[in-house]
């Protein structure tokens, strides 16, 4: 275990942090949950079958002994949810609607959430990232100020963390969207004991270069540093000019960032997922995440192909973001 997670169950150990897990069948998260609860750093809620989830851990040899098991379809409190849910909705859904959708095992976990009784959910395992994220920002919502929800991956490799973003939710933001997910970026850094010096990244460093893309990127520098005069943040970058000293010194040698940034905003969803990719399989990182951003309450985002191990530590930091 990494120094990262170590810091993380350090901040949670003794919390009382409770946290959702919609997808109780898996295997993986069965053993993830069974696992955190067995070291006491987070009360698993598992949704879903009652007798097959008894089963299934049975049979995996995982003790749900200090698990909390909710079936939406047996579920004692399912009429205040469902008033909560038509509430939330304003108008959106019917009574009829709400005990539809409750039985979704997202929509269920999320209003646990919701309703304060969990810390935040992790889901994906099985689920789209659109299944997870979709229940979040229609009940959940995002932070007073802040416009969209966004995704960041902490590239660690031995004692180096870096926080990479966006890296899994907005296709193509504008400069507002730039620097929302640039002070977003700057508060999940900090959670993680990281120093904040961001750099926002483009093909050209200062206006080497001049493009719609390029001022995009200027003004979104100019942005973060309106609303948040405090932040260490400039570019726009090419990466070698936010990341090497020498190239930092040529090529923007006025520049607060020295070839010493820590947080990497990417112009584009493209450039961030092929950027975080080729750090993890060329450059040996590991990419933890996606942690997404900006929510009133923490929901988190697996990958389909993500194993026990992934599961257990995004549900450390998820329970990080709850405290």
């Amino acid at each position: 275990m990494s120094d990262l997670f170590t810091g993380l169950k350090d901040k949670i150990a003794g919390q009382d942090m409770k946290i959702v897990f919609p997808e109780s069948l898996d295997e993986r998260i069965l053993k993830a949950a069974g696992r955190l609860a067995a070291e006491n750093m987070v009360t698993p809620i598992l949704v879903g079958n009652i007798e097959e989830i008894w089963a299934k851990a049975s049979e995996l040899g995982v003790s749900l002994a200090s698990a909390e098991l909710y079936d939406p379809a047996s579920y004692a409190e399912m009429d205040e949810m469902v008033s909560a849910f038509v509430e939330r909705r304003k108008g959106k859904a019917t009574e009829e609607d709400a005990r539809k959708i409750l039985l979704d095992v997202n929509y269920f976990g999320t209003m646990l959430v919701y309703l304060n009784k969990a810390n935040g959910l992790v889901s994906g395992a099985t689920h789209s990232t659109a299944d997870t994220v979709r229940p979040a920002l229609q009940i959940i919502k995002t932070k007073a100020g802040v416009k969209k929800t966004s995704g960041v991956f902490i590239m660690v490799r031995g004692e180096e963390k870096y926080v990479f973003a966006d890296c899994a939710i907005n296709i193509a933001p504008d400069s507002n969207d730039l620097a929302e997910i640039a002070l977003e970026s700057v508060k999940t850094a900090a959670m993680f004991d990281i120093d904040p010096r961001v750099a926002m990244l483009s093909f050209s460093t200062k206006g080497s270069a001049k493009s719609e893309e390029t001022e995009r990127v200027a003004a979104a520098v100019a942005e973060a540093k309106r609303r948040d005069p405090a932040v260490v943040v400039d570019g726009e970058f090419q990466f070698d000019a936010a990341f090497v000293p020498s190239v930092a010194k040529s090529k923007a040698p006025d520049s607060v960032i020295k070839g010493d940034a820590n947080v990497f905003i990417f112009p584009s969803l493209e450039a961030g997922n092929i950027g975080y990719k080729i750090a993890q399989r060329l450059g040996g990182f590991e990419a933890v995440g996606p942690i997404l951003q900006g929510l009133n309450r923490p929901v988190n985002d697996l990958s389909r192909g993500c194993n026990e191990e992934d599961v257990y530590k995004l549900a450390l930091i998820t329970a990080a973001q709850g405290l």
